[in-house]
This record gives C-alpha cells, sequence and structure tokens, in this order.
C-alpha cells in the first residue's frame, strides 16, 4: 500500500503540479491512518529527497536567482523552525484533536487556494521588484511548511511573480529551491524528534521513483487540467475529513479536560 501511494502522489505531481506537502499528508493519515505528525515529518523528508532529484536541471540552466533564493529563505528557515515547534507541542498537548483540525484546515485551504488559481482570470501585470519585503512574506509560508509540510509550491511561486521580475523559468527553479531548502530544515527537525517513520519513507521513494518516471512518460499526452480539478476536489474532501475527525475528537475530550481542570483546582484550593 505505501508503494502504491508513492507511486500515485510522484505520478499526479508528474501530471498536475501539485505539491507534495499537499497530497502526502492527509492520503497517509486517511489511508494509513499514520499519527498527523509522523505523517508531517515523513511528508516532509519524501518532498526533499522529490525536490533533490529535479532541482540539478535548473541550476544547470542557470533558472535558479540566487540572490531572491536567500532572502526567500531569510523569512523561511525562521518560519519552518516555529512551525516545527507548534508541531511538537500540540502533539504532546492534551488537546490532540486540534492538530487534525489544524491539519485538515490548512490542507483544504491550500485546494481551495489552488483551485482559484486555476479559475482565476489571467491579467497581464507589468513586473516591479519589491523583493526586499521576501522575508516577512516567506516566514509565515515557512511556518505553515513546518506544521503541515504544504504551502511552498504553490504561495512561493506566487510571491515571486508578484513581488519579483524573475522569468517563468526562474520562478519555478528559486521556488523548487526555497522548497527543499524549508523541506531539508524541516525534515531534519522532525528527524531528530522522532517524527517519522523510516521504512514507510523508503517505500514512497520508491514508489514515487516509479510514478515521476511513468508521470513524465505520460506528460502531454493526457489533459492536465480535468485531473488537476479532480485532485484538487479530493484534497477538499480529504481534508475536510481530517477537520471533522479533529473536531470530533477535541469536543469529545474537553468534558474529560474540563473535569481534570477542576479537580486540580480543587486540590490546589485544600
Amino acid at each position: 500500500m505505501e508503494f502504491v501511494l508513492g507511486f500515485i502522489i510522484a505520478l499526479a505531481i508528474s501530471l498536475t503540479g501539485v505539491g507534495a506537502g499537499s497530497m502526502t499528508v492527509p492520503l497517509l493519515i486517511v489511508f494509513l491512518g499514520v499519527p498527523p505528525a509522523i505523517a508531517v515529518g515523513t511528508a516532509l523528508t519524501f518532498g526533499a529527497i522529490v525536490k533533490i532529484v529535479s532541482i540539478p536541471l535548473y541550476a544547470v540552466r542557470r533558472q535558479v536567482n540566487l540572490r531572491i533564493l536567500l532572502l526567500l529563505l531569510a523569512g523561511g528557515v525562521p518560519g519552518v523552525i516555529l512551525g516545527s515547534t507548534l508541531l511538537e507541542t500540540a502533539k504532546n498537548s492534551a488537546y490532540n484533536g486540534v492538530l487534525y483540525l489544524a491539519l485538515g484546515t490548512l490542507i483544504v485551504g491550500s485546494a481551495l487556494f489552488h483551485l482559484y488559481r486555476v479559475f482565476r482570470p489571467q491579467v497581464r501585470q507589468t513586473p516591479v521588484d519589491r523583493s526586499r519585503a521576501l522575508p516577512w512574506f516567506a516566514l509565515p509560508i515557512g511556518a505553515e511548511v513546518g506544521f503541515s509540510s504544504a504551502g511552498a509550491g504553490a504561495l512561493g511561486s506566487l510571491l515571486l511573480l508578484g513581488l519579483t521580475k524573475l522569468s517563468a523559468a526562474e520562478v519555478v527553479g528559486t521556488d523548487l529551491c526555497f522548497g527543499l531548502g524549508v523541506s531539508l530544515i524541516g525534515s531534519a527537525i522532525q528527524i531528530v524528534a522522532g517524527n517519522y517513520d523510516p521504512g514507510l519513507l523508503w517505500k514512497l521513494v520508491a514508489g514515487g521513483v516509479l510514478g515521476a518516471l511513468t508521470g513524465s512518460m505520460l506528460a502531454g499526452r493526457i489533459a492536465q487540467r480535468p485531473l488537476r480539478l479532480a485532485l484538487l476536489v479530493a484534497l477538499v474532501v480529504l481534508g475536510c475529513q481530517l477537520a471533522a475527525h479533529g473536531a470530533t475528537a477535541q469536543l469529545q475530550a474537553l468534558p474529560a479536560a474540563l473535569t481534570s481542570s477542576g479537580v486540580t483546582r480543587a486540590a490546589r484550593g485544600h
């Protein structure tokens, strides 16, 4: 099953361009029952490995702007550390349902944002260099990556298109390197914290390599738009399932938490 999921994720990425982080976490949680923190750590490492394979091509073509990349990382690195810390705190708290709820909400939001980009009208704008603001906008993106493993691809590319004069190829290459940087840092933090499953990871990678090769052969032969729409709708459904599960679990745990809090206060009163 893990090999099949890795194959499906990599195939979908190759054919639709939807990021690995948005897909991997909900699939691991819903279909394999992986705990949220383990799913995020494994997804971050899986995404980093996938990106490492793709980046040399952009580097050889000189489609990575180093100055812009450093500005992104200046905000993204502190952000991913913050997001990873929040994930660890939520994992160890009594309110574990909040973690499911937050992850589901972020995944739904990311999928809806992708859908908006599919249907939004194309408006031609004159590029303006506002790159000095990149670290401030990259900070919340890094935090989202650290907490949910999603967001670097779509939000990073939108940021570069709006605030820089980079060409389309440079946007893709620079954003890919940015995603790799925050994924490597986030995955390192999660690995140190023990929030990953090595056996699951390598099965995903093995399936992912085959899926990426298959996708590269099918690219151009299959219409991307219907596949992307179907995938994004599926992610909205999966995200809603996670959010609903988290809300239900939290409501069930609330009476016990309130009772425990009341007992503690009463003990202090004596």
